[in-house]
């Protein structure tokens, strides 16, 4: 493998765009785009869609399905998202290749942290300039680049940004999976760790919400005509905890407990809330299994539980589409002098979501950055351009089959 001279035209295109890479990435992390900040997803996706319409291709917002949401109060309503933006160039390309992320951050209106701002060592400091807004920038950064490579015509192209990454991709994971089933490779551009280091295997992860229903009675007059639910709920959340260690690599974080109300009644409702993380699909079916043990028998008389949540990452291991695939990435890491390196994470993210639908893919291609999800949040402005020159390169060798993507996906298909 070695950089042809058409791959370097490429790779100029991006050089020569560096630091607009970056100012984009910028002016977008300044536009509050929290998951359930319906005006600023819409306002960031108006951007978006301007800097996609620039390119060769067939750019549609896409209408992404509802949810349920439990209240903290037992209730369950409905919940809407915003639309996903899909750009799709070349569809009947005999190889087909599936770029993913997400729009949405951590930070809600409200937040304090809403600015980017350039640190003393040079790193910018902002909501999403590393999750994922600078990723975006990098993805768009070096589709840019290929359609300017000769061999673009026998490759297709998919790019899917979605409104929900951070609340565990309700309403895309649809999209996801039909877009994971028809591809034969994915990028997804999370950044990387932050000495650039990719995620290989990554945990499953599931989001349950559990709510109790009691009877409401006065706690002097009358408690022993009242049935609990709080009580009720931190029993439960304790054989939860308990079901920790009782498997490798299971993990059972009892997140939240709600409910009740004044000191006098007794609680009629309680919701608990928990996150679950395995390491494959024999593990995951076996907590399921003890939650619904434990929801099939309340721990006391006269108390109802109603089940909601469940799995929305599935495990995502490395099988032989996925070493392969990471090898590839290497060797073309050193056609640019950057070293790749790899390693286990137990975070999730729409990775997850394609490897299940049978796409394997690299999911940290973002930028170089870290202290995500918080108001440290920080990226290289250097890795803009770093990033984006390394997938631009592999699009050029997936063209010239140096990267051979039928093979990919079909060691993909074969572990199923």
């Amino acid at each position: 493998m070695r950089i042809l001279e058409a791959d370097q035209a490429v790779l100029d295109h991006v050089a020569a765009r560096a630091d607009a890479l970056v100012a984009r990435a910028i002016a977008w992390s300044e536009v509050n785009s929290g998951s359930r900040n319906a005006p600023g997803l819409n306002r960031v996706l108006d951007l978006l869609e301007a800097e996609a319409r620039t390119l060769p291709a067939v750019v549609e917002r896409i209408a992404t399905a509802g949810s349920t949401l439990v209240d903290d109060d037992g209730s369950v309503r409905a919940e809407a998202h915003a639309d996903a933006l899909k750009i799709t160039a070349r569809p009947e390309a005999p190889i087909q290749v599936v770029l993913t992320g997400h729009y949405d951050t951590v930070f809600p209106t409200e937040s304090a942290f809403q600015r980017v701002t350039v640190r003393p060592d040079g790193a910018l400091n902002g909501p999403g300039i590393a999750d994922m807004k600078g990723g975006i920038s990098v993805l768009l950064g070096a589709l840019e680049a290929f359609e300017t490579h000769p061999g673009r015509h026998g490759v297709g192209w998919t790019v899917l940004l979605s409104p929900d990454e951070e609340i565990g991709s309700p309403a895309s994971a649809p999209l996801l999976a039909e877009l994971g089933a028809r591809g034969h490779v994915g990028l997804t551009y999370e950044p990387s760790l932050p000495d650039g280091t990719l995620a290989s295997a990554r945990k499953g992860s599931g989001n349950f919400h559990l709510i109790v229903t009691g009877k409401a009675a006065h706690a002097g007059r009358a408690f022993d005509e009242g049935r609990n639910a709080v009580a009720g709920a931190a029993m439960i959340a304790a054989a939860l905890h308990a079901l920790n260690g009782q498997r490798e690599g299971v993990s059972v974080n009892v997140a939240k407990i709600s409910g009740g109300g004044p000191l006098n009644v007794v609680a009629d409702n309680a919701v608990v809330r928990w996150n679950v993380r395995v390491p494959d699909q024999a593990a995951a079916d076996w907590i399921v299994e003890q939650i619904d043990r434990l929801v099939a028998a309340p721990p006391f008389e006269g108390l109802s539980l109603h089940l909601h949540g469940g799995f929305t990452r599935p495990p995502k291991p490395m099988d032989a589409a996925q070493t392969e695939l990471f090898e590839a990435v290497r060797r073309t890491g050193v056609l640019l002098n950057q070293s790749i390196a790899w390693k286990p994470s137990g975070g999730v993210c729409e990775g997850n979501n394609l490897h299940a639908a049978g796409l394997p893919n690299i999911d940290t291609l973002g930028v170089i950055g870290g202290d995500i999800h918080s108001d440290q949040e920080y990226a290289w402005p250097a890795s803009f351009a770093e990033r984006a020159r390394l997938s631009a390169l592999i699009l050029c060798k997936i063209a010239s089959g140096e990267i051979d993507a039928r093979r990919l996906k079909a060691l993909r298909l074969e572990s199923l």
